[in-house]
């Protein structure tokens, strides 16, 4: 079982940047592939970032590329979401999610374990 927890989020102004943090509880992160997905209220959870489990490739959604990027420090167990450049739209929360295949993937299905997500909030 491997427990994903985030933290880094909160308000900021349009403009500004966050770095999430998401910690996994297992060994076994090193050798997994690592996503970041988002839900704003009333729409569906979709893809933001994934990495694999080198951290040697890396993938972004359109709407945030050259803004976010993702990267892991297996030694420590840790993936983070460097956000800048953020707007109102970013405005959701975001979670943090594993999967046993070492390799990236954008389908949220193919993730076999969530974070309980942290909120982010991106004024005008």
């Amino acid at each position: 079982q491997v427990q994903l927890v985030e933290s880094g989020g909160g308000l900021v102004q349009a403009g500004g940047s966050l770095r999430l943090s998401c910690a996994a509880s297992e060994r076994t992160f090193s050798s997994s592939a690592m996503g970041w997905f988002r839900q704003a209220p009333g729409k569906e959870r979709e893809f933001v970032a994934t990495i694999n489990w080198s951290g040697r490739s890396t993938s972004v959604a359109g709407v945030v590329k050259g803004r976010f990027t993702i990267s892991r420090d297996n030694a420590k167990n840790m993936v983070y979401l460097e956000m800048n450049s953020l707007k109102p739209e970013d405005t959701a929360v975001y979670y943090c999610a594993a999967q046993g295949s070492g390799y990236e993937s954008s389908i949220p299905q193919s993730y076999n374990y969530w974070g309980q997500g942290t909120q982010v909030t991106v004024s005008s």
